[in-house]
């Protein structure tokens, strides 16, 4: 009699043999990745929200794998888009560490490599960006966005992403794969304030995490972020069903992910779990099975050269992530690589408005790590304001009505500390028990009994970056503050932005 374990080993087996197969028939999948822009992770179904529906994308949830620990490795939109498409790490990014700055012409991007071994690859709505780049396409790709909706609330784009998508099928070469990226641009802000009543919500739905205040400005303004998390799932939802009615779904990889968390105060831009763990969903009809979970931690730098592997091409020598394809065809969940018990995180400069005795514009740089039961924490710079300086309205927080109830407090009210929590400096060091604490409320790292801890966590995070060349970590980070910001800068001495730097191509944005 077999053995309980010989056959998942075998069903495994099978599956490698027939991704092998496929690869030498020249039968090679086609991938349509999905990525909205600011979303949590907590917003999506497969990863147990209470008040945001996305049934679309429960659906691909069901029928293939969730990863439970996925991460972005920088919580910002452009630097975290980049880890994607060049497979490298933040802090390896040059420029493009850096949110609005510009895309190395020198990194090779996925979608340029599958173009070149004979995939159709392009882009609707949001690719990189924002930013600016030399090449003669958005490094995700040609872009195909000239299809129009009406949107159901004024600040959704009208950008018709599925529609897009299938003019791009219709275009393309019938008898090549394809690589296409749908990156939707919700729910990015601005939305229409109280679209939430529009849709037939309550304010009782919403579920307010402990940072902010739980009253009717917070809930409604989480309501109206939930909104357009649900046009995200339906946009999804019908580009599977055309590649269904084009009989196509069958040898297509779907990977669905948001680049960062909620464009709220302490989430998008910030070293909290919720800014920097993603949703990671890939579906693979045939190849992967339904109903799994992998724990392993993994990061956006490891989507490139898994989709090397998966169309049989060597990764490019830049990158530096490890593919996901055995985690993809095991037939097991749960931790499948113990290796991938941890992962690095970084933030450099993101949006201008802040300033010290050393300069304008300069990064927050942080570097942290995560594993499965601590966040570790280091704020290189912590005598800088981490959310920009308030004299310029905390400009590394997007406004919202939550970001002004929280700002127009003042010493002596009530929940003081909550804008505190969100908007004030930080100390250098910071530890969270994430199992215990996963909305990162309390800090360890002063505590005598986590001071081995601290230390070790340090040291590993710290050697590990110096492996991989990180110039902060090696003593050369002021290279990240000299960067040129391409957005809107500040007038220093008026608090406007102004549009200080003319060019001729750059990543779009809301």
């Amino acid at each position: 009699m077999k053995s309980p374990s010989f056959y998942p080993l075998l069903i495994g087996t099978l599956f490698f043999a027939l991704l092998i197969n496929a690869q030498a028939t020249g039968e090679r999948p086609n991938i349509l990745f999905c990525i909205a822009d600011d979303a949590s992770m907590k917003s999506f179904g497969a990863y147990g929200d209470t008040f945001v529906n996305t049934p679309s994308i429960d659906s691909i949830a069901r029928d293939g794998v969730v990863f439970n620990n996925a991460y972005n490795g920088n919580p910002k939109c452009s630097p975290a888009r980049a880890c994607i498409l060049t497979g490298k790490y933040s802090w390896q990014l040059k420029e493009a560490a850096d949110h609005n700055g510009r895309f190395p012409s020198e990194f090779r991007t996925y979608p340029q490599l599958l173009s070149e071994v004979g995939y159709d690859v392009g882009f609707t709505g949001k690719g990189w960006g924002p930013g600016v780049y030399d090449t003669a396409d958005n490094p995700a790709g040609p872009e195909y966005s000239s299809i129009k909706l009406i949107p159901p609330y004024k600040a959704i784009s009208d950008v018709d992403y599925a529609a897009n998508f299938e003019y791009f099928l219709n275009k393309k070469d019938p008898n090549t794969p394809f690589c296409f990226w749908l990156g939707a641009k919700e729910p990015h802000r601005a939305y229409e304030l109280d679209s939430w009543k529009k849709a037939g919500r309550q304010l009782k739905e919403a579920t307010v995490p402990p940072f902010y205040p739980d009253n009717d400005i917070v809930r409604g303004d989480l309501l109206d972020y939930a909104n357009e998390v649900e046009w995200f799932d339906t946009q999804v939802g019908r580009a599977i069903k055309i590649l269904e009615e084009k009989d196509l779904l069958k040898n297509t990889m779907i990977v669905i992910t948001s680049d960062h968390g909620m464009p709220f105060p302490r989430v998008k831009g910030q070293i909290y779990e919720e800014g920097f763990h993603i949703p990671l969903i890939v579906y693979w009809k045939g190849k992967i099975l339904p109903g799994r979970t992998v724990n392993d931690f993994v990061s956006f730098s490891d989507l490139a050269p898994t989709f090397m592997e998966v169309v049989g091409a060597e990764p490019h020598p830049q990158m530096t992530g490890g593919s996901l394809v055995k985690q993809l065809l095991s037939p097991n969940s749960g931790q499948l690589d113990p290796t991938r018990d941890h992962v690095l995180l970084g933030k450099e400069r993101h949006d201008v408005g802040r300033s010290n005795q050393d300069g304008t514009d300069l990064a927050y740089p942080v570097r942290a790590i995560r594993n499965d039961s601590m966040l570790y924490v280091h704020n290189i710079k912590p005598e800088r304001w981490p959310v920009g300086n308030p004299e310029f309205g905390y400009l590394n927080c997007d406004g919202s009505p939550t970001k002004s109830y929280l700002t127009n407090l003042k010493q002596g009210d009530r929940e003081y500390f909550l804008f505190e929590m969100n908007f004030d400096k930080r100390p250098e060091h910071e530890l969270y028990n994430i199992q215990k604490d996963p909305h990162c409320i309390t800090n360890l790292a002063n505590l005598p009994e986590y001071a081995v801890q601290v230390k070790e966590l340090r040291f590993q995070m710290e050697s590990e970056l110096r492996a991989q060349g990180d110039p902060r970590t090696l003593g050369n980070g002021d290279v990240f503050d000299n960067y040129i910001y391409y957005g809107k800068r500040l007038d220093y001495s008026t608090g406007q932005r102004i549009n200080a730097i003319k060019y001729t191509k750059q990543g779009t944005d809301k």
